[in-house]
Order: structure tokens, then sequence, then C-alpha cells
């Protein structure tokens, strides 16, 4: 098993909230029922959160952080315009979120397995402070289906 250094677990939960962002930000638009749209809205703010936090701390730590690459972003986002495009009824655009929240879940939990046992607790508190709040975030969307 390898064990994943601090910086790399930090740049993780930086990229993972800008992904989330980024997809946010592309199914937004599409989305026409205000309940969930009031929903997907939180989900951002808590998002810009925690990626302000990890920010500070990577500025504290001296440590570089990246934002996902532009050719990620455009498969993303022409991945949501196909799939809004055949349906943006609120249960399918619910199931896309769920799914993106499934996959940062996995990746992050992944991540916390494979921490070392003298890792940075401020690093690992915010690690486990995302996954929480993924966990929440797909509660809370399966309302939606």
């Amino acid at each position: 098993m390898e064990v994943k250094k601090s910086e790399e677990i930090l740049a993780e939960i930086y990229r993972n909230c800008h992904l989330a962002l980024e997809s946010i930000s592309d199914i937004l638009p599409e989305v026409e029922d205000e309940p969930l749209k009031a929903e997907i809205l939180r989900q951002h703010e808590e998002y810009e959160r925690i990626s302000g936090k990890a920010a500070c701390l990577a500025r504290d730590k001296a440590l570089e952080v990246k934002e996902p690459g532009p050719i990620k972003k455009a498969v993303m986002w022409s991945s949501i315009k196909m799939n809004t495009l055949m349906d943006n009824s609120r249960p399918h655009i619910a199931e896309m979120m769920i799914q993106g929240t499934v996959m940062g879940i996995t990746s992050l939990k992944t991540s916390l397995g494979d921490l070392p046992e003298n890792d940075d607790e401020e690093i690992t508190a915010l690690l486990k402070e995302l996954i929480a709040l993924e966990e929440d975030f797909e509660k809370k969307l399966k309302e939606f289906l």
C-alpha cells in the first residue's frame, strides 16, 4: 500500500473541491427545479469554504496546490452538457450530482486510508471534514431522486 504524503492529500482536497465547483458551475444553468438549485448552490458555498481552507493551509505550509487542468475541465463540461441536453429532469440532475459526489467520497476515503500515522493533523481534519460534507451532500441529493 502506498502511503500518501500530507502535500498530496492537501492537493487532492483542493483538486476535489475545484472539480466539484467546476461541475456545479457547468450544471447550474441547466437546473430548473428551485429546491434542487438551492441545494446545489449550498454545496457550492461549502466547496468554496473547504477550498479556501485548503489554499490557506497550503500557503501556511509553503506547499503548492494546483487546479485541475483545462483538458479535464473541458471533458467534464462537455459530459455535463451532453447529459443535460438529453435529460435535465430533477432526478437525472440529482443522479449526476450523486455520481460525482460518490467518486469524490471514494477517492478521499482511499486517501484517508493511505495516510501515514504521523500525518499533519490539520490536513487530516480537513480531509475528514470534506468526506463528512460529501456524505451529507449525497444523502440530501437522494431526496431529489
